[in-house]
């Protein structure tokens, strides 16, 4: 029998028990309030897929804390109020927690209503300073600083107060060594994406625009520990807009409340602890009782043993060995299956199909990421030359840093590749695991450079350019770009930056296009993506900027730059030309436009000498001009663009063409008659629409 204590700890134990659970019972049963609305995502404005801690729109607001409230603005961007400031969402990016923000008051305007800093509560919006950059905007200066260039001069005036001299400068602000202070009489400080600030400084972009583009914040929810133990319980979290803490909901109904409730901290610091101390002594009474009955057992057995002689040992002794021989073959014979732990750290490039590499591998292959071996950058990172034990040659890309958006763009460039296979696409080979020292890309060594290196780069002064970079070569360099990009939008791909140094020449000038971290995946039957324009300037649709609404157009105006470049060898923006043909294409609709092609013409490619090459120049210049239309309803699709260039190779639309480029412009074109005035040097980034956006259709 127990002794007598065991029982009364048994007693004591049993009432506690009965106490804990009349409390859980009330714990769970004091609100009968229901909380519905907040399982799976919800949109609001053009942003969709959003889930907690966002509310707003039909979203209840008890389904996220306040700070993450959105006023949903029906087809356009919905908006943010941080520190009494309402900013629109341009983008949100759930996966790596990161929101892209643009002052609500100075959207297309440069003079605020009210002149306040962008202050952000760095606790839960942090403007993530690797990818931002200060803007600050002076305002009404009674005399201009001297370390701002006068470029940077603009005219505001608010409201009758006449604020003409105003500036603004990217950056930190110098202290004037004299005065101390700059006398203006207002002063606003923004930050802004560094690609954008660096755009602004060489007047790319105007300072409207630039503040459209917005900046980028990492954002964290404050109640984050508690959600997910929520999750945990599959439940979901929320708000209690009374009480001001955060609040697990199952089945509309509070359910489990996270750790910071004080009842539940009662239960877990105090009662359970207790109930946990009285089992362990119940525990240990109970074991040294087992423990001495079992030794009276052993003594009476010892004596039974002894008496029985060492046959009775022997029996014991084969019992015991047989035993131990069967869980030995036993254990041999199940094959050892790694954990699911043990799989997930191979990362998503397995997950894909892609072979995974070591870090260690790629650093000798690569001979320590040796500068001589650095082959250019590619969008997000740099690339290198390496060479595999195996003896493969491959590029190796190496990102620039390991932030949320990098990832996203290594990720997204990993999963578009592994899905395709075309002789113009650069080659994925693999990547290195999620859990490696960096995330670095492998692909396939293209040997030839970029066209970009060919036409006015490392390469543009070499022998290749005048004796093997003709206008044959060039023809097909545009064919088998055009058919790559055809795939692509046939799989349902935008790739977003199109531009001669992503497209890579191998020793027999054949293409393959690369640099897919900015590509997106295409809704099956949606119109556009709505997400906000990201390229390299003098390649960005402009209706794409204008609208922020992403359509395979967008490609085909990228790649009607191309074209151009590839007719005149010339930069697709450089700001050592005349202000009025910085931009590239701005350049070609004038001279196109003018009649003026020959201007435009690289002289070495027969153009002048050759009438078969002239006849097809113009063509491509025709083409090129379709695809540089602003309204993208009046551009050709990318297939068509590929049947006509090969038209154009196979001469087959030669004798149906004049010579001379003598071109009528449709109605809904950018000039629709040859007295038009040419177009602005920003052309292509300005605010100036020729047409209207589309009702928004997926978001991105």
């Amino acid at each position: 029998m127990p002794p007598p204590s065991l029982f009364s700890a048994a007693a004591v134990l049993l009432l506690l028990l009965l106490r804990f659970c009349h409390l859980s019972a009330s714990l769970t049963d004091q609100d009968f309030s229901t909380y519905p609305g907040c399982d799976g995502t919800f949109s609001c404005g053009n942003i969709h897929s959003l889930r907690h801690p966002f509310t707003g729109g039909d979203r209840p607001d008890h389904c996220g804390p306040p700070e993450f409230r959105l006023t949903c603005i029906k087809d356009s961007y919905p908006e943010i109020t941080v520190e009494s400031v309402a900013y629109r969402v341009l983008e949100a990016n759930l996966t790596g927690k990161t929101l892209v923000l643009a002052r609500s008051d100075l959207w297309n305007t440069t003079c605020p209503s009210t002149f306040v800093n962008s202050t952000l509560d760095s606790r839960i919006f942090d403007a993530n300073g690797g990818q931002n950059v200060d803007l600050t905007i002076f305002f009404g200066c009674s005399s201009s600083p001297m370390f701002i260039q006068p470029q940077n001069r603009f005219y505001c005036d608010v409201g009758g107060v006449d604020l003409t001299d105003s500036y603004f400068l990217i950056g930190e602000v110098p202290i004037d060594p004299i005065r101390k202070l700059i006398h203006c009489a207002k002063g606003v400080r923004i930050p802004l994406l560094r690609t954008v600030g660096a755009d602004l400084n060489r007047s790319l972009l105007t300072l409207a625009e630039a503040l459209t583009r917005g900046f980028e914040v990492i954002y964290s929810d404050p109640y984050d520990d508690q959600c997910s133990e929520c999750s945990r319980s599959d439940g979901d979290c929320g708000f209690d807009v009374t009480s001001g803490q955060p609040i697990c909901i199952c089945n509309s109904r509070i359910c489990s409340p996270p750790g910071n409730s004080k009842k539940g901290s009662l239960v877990l610091t105090i009662i359970l602890p207790t109930i946990g101390a009285i089992l362990a002594g119940a525990a240990i009474g109970w074991g040294l009782f087992v423990c001495k009955r079992r030794r009276k057992r052993r003594a009476t057995k010892e004596a039974s043993t002894m008496q029985t002689g060492s046959k009775s040992i022997l029996t014991i002794g084969s019992s015991n060995g047989l035993y131990s021989d069967t869980q030995s073959n036993f254990n041999s014979s199940v094959p050892s299956y790694p954990s699911s732990k043990t799989t997930k750290e191979f990362g998503k490039c397995s997950y894909f199909g892609a072979q995974v590499f070591t870090y260690e591998e790629l650093e000798a292959a690569t001979d320590n990421f040796n500068d001589s071996r650095e082959l250019g950058d590619g969008g997000y990172g740099t690339v290198y030359h390496g060479k595999l034990l195996d003896g493969r040659e491959v590029a190796v890309k190496r990102l620039y840093e390991n932030n949320y958006k990098r990832v996203e763009q290594f990720m997204n460039e990993v999963a578009i590749l592994t899905r395709l296979d075309h002789e113009n696409l650069v080659k994925l080979y693999g990547c290195t695991s999620k859990r490696s020292r960096e995330l670095l890309l492998v692909y396939e060594y293209i040997s030839n450079g970029t066209v970009a290196d060919h036409l006015h780069g490392k390469l543009a002064n070499s022998n290749s350019k005048s004796a093997l970079f003709t206008w044959s070569v060039r023809l097909n360099i545009a064919i088998e770009t055009g058919k790559a990009l055809a795939y692509l939008h046939e799989s349902d791909i935008i790739h977003r930056d199109v531009k001669t140094n992503n497209i890579l020449l191998d020793k027999r000038f054949r293409v393959k296009v690369a640099d897919f971290g900015l590509s997106r995946l295409f809704p099956i039957n949606a119109t556009h993506v709505s997400t906000a324009p990201q390229g390299t300037p003098g390649y960005v649709d402009p209706e794409y900027y204008q609208c922020y609404q992403l359509t395979d157009k967008s490609d085909v105006y990228s790649f009607g730059v191309v074209l151009i470049e590839l007719v005149s060898s010339l930069q697709a923006v450089d700001t050592n030309r005349d202000r009025l043909e910085i931009n590239l294409s701005a350049m070609a609709i004038n001279k196109i436009q003018s009649h003026k092609l020959d201007e435009l013409v690289d002289k070495s490619i027969g153009f002048e000498t050759n009438g078969l090459v002239r006849r097809m120049i113009t063509l491509v210049a025709e083409l090129a001009f379709r695809c540089l239309q602003q309204d993208s309803g009046m551009r050709p699709t990318m297939k068509e663009v590929v049947e006509i260039l090969r038209g154009i190779q196979d001469d087959e639309l030669n004798a149906q063409k004049p010579e001379v480029l003598d071109m009528v412009v449709d109605d809904g074109a950018l000039f629709k008659d040859h007295n038009t005035e040419p177009p602005s040097p920003e052309y292509g980034v300005t605010n100036t629409l020729y047409g209207s956006c589309m009702p928004n259709s997926s978001d991105g």
